[in-house]
């Protein structure tokens, strides 16, 4: 009978489907997901060469305003540019050579040019070598947020695993990686990075790894994990010794399963609010490498190189690849703090 009872009894759902149906009742969460989501979309289509694969073509004249008048229904939409030969005036009474320019002028009109404009579709305008900037942009976060996210993630793991480590476990292992923390936490951030940068782009390391996007990822992960793993090993050193992990070591549960099954979850609201912030602090920080050329190659675009080419733009008034970049920028880092935010607040074991 009593298993019988047992069986007729509603499963308690689990922690991240109670997360998740927490964060459906949150609407800017919800909000937030789509938008991350678009540009993760964005994203891949841009990685297969659905979306702006040919954002390197020149498609209109060189600083092209934004505009919204493009092509009409025949694909064609041409500005004419005729050249004036000579002067249309009469001058013979004080130029003896006034009657010849009648003949000079019907010679030149046989030479007389026509330069054909092709109008485009450009509602972000072009850059300086006609590029579109729409397309550029998109390529462009591509790069930006694929450094941000791949990099942010690798410094959350390395983070959370040797936080993990050291708070549960203490003692000499601890200690070994406390030291290991306070070397890395010793030396100037700004400087870790620019020495590494430097090692890896054009030390012994340079031919091994070259200079690609892989060799910004290192380098952000390898100065991002000190935040995360101070504040996990934090949190394992309280939950160590809580009730609910003293009755999974009485029935059995090893440590990895205490770690990670039992206690992770507990504290996974911390780990998505320190990878939320390496996420918009690392697109920062490709844009500064990328802007003093320690970031991705010159043959690349991104975010980075972008608004550094758009600085000596906009001296000259040309300011819409700076907006538009800065425009996809705030909109992205802006839904993904959000959505973290949510996320923190869904697993919080406080609120539920």
């Amino acid at each position: 009978m009593s298993t019988q009872l047992l069986q007729s009894l509603p499963e308690s759902p689990g922690v991240w489907k109670q997360a998740w149906l927490r964060l459906k009742t949150d609407r800017v969460g919800m909000v937030s997901l789509y938008v991350t989501m678009l540009f993760i979309a964005l994203v891949l289509a841009a990685q297969l060469g659905l979306v702006a694969s040919d954002w390197h073509k020149e498609v209109g004249v060189p600083f092209a305003a934004p505009t919204l008048v493009g092509k009409i229904a025949d694909g064609t939409q041409n500005a004419i540019v005729e050249t004036v030969v000579g002067p249309n005036v009469d001058i013979s009474d004080v130029d003896p050579l006034a009657p010849r320019y009648k003949e000079w002028d019907e010679r030149a009109a046989q030479f007389k040019t026509t330069v054909t404009v092709k109008a485009d579709t450009l509602p972000f305008g072009a850059d300086q070598q006609g590029r579109d900037v729409f397309s550029k942009v998109i390529k462009g976060a591509q790069m930006s947020i694929t450094v941000g996210l791949t990099a942010a993630l690798f410094a959350t793991l390395i983070g959370t695993i040797l936080g993990a480590i050291g708070g549960y476990f203490g003692g000499r292992t601890g200690d070994f990686l406390e030291w290991v923390y306070n070397v890395f936490t010793a030396i100037p951030y700004i400087l870790l990075v620019f020495a590494l940068a430097a090692v890896l782009k054009s030390g012994p390391l340079a031919s091994t790894l070259g200079s690609g996007v892989w060799t910004v990822v290192i380098i952000l992960s390898l100065v991002g994990w000190t935040g995360i793993y101070r504040l996990v090993r934090g949190e394992y050193m309280k939950h160590r010794s809580r009730e609910y992990v003293m009755a999974a070591e009485a029935i059995g549960a090893s440590h990895a399963s205490r770690m990670f099954t039992h206690i992770l979850p507990n504290i996974s609201h911390v780990v998505l609010v320190q990878l939320s912030l390496h996420v918009v602090g690392f697109i920062k920080a490709e844009v500064i490498l990328s802007y003093l050329g320690l970031g991705v190659p010159l043959d690349m675009v991104s975010w980075g190189t972008i608004l550094a080419e758009a600085q000596t733009e906009l001296v000259q008034g040309k300011w819409w690849q700076l907006v538009t970049t800065t425009l996809f920028m705030a909109t992205f880092v802006t839904a993904f703090a959000l959505l973290t935010d949510a996320l923190r607040d869904a697993l919080d074991p406080k609120l539920r």
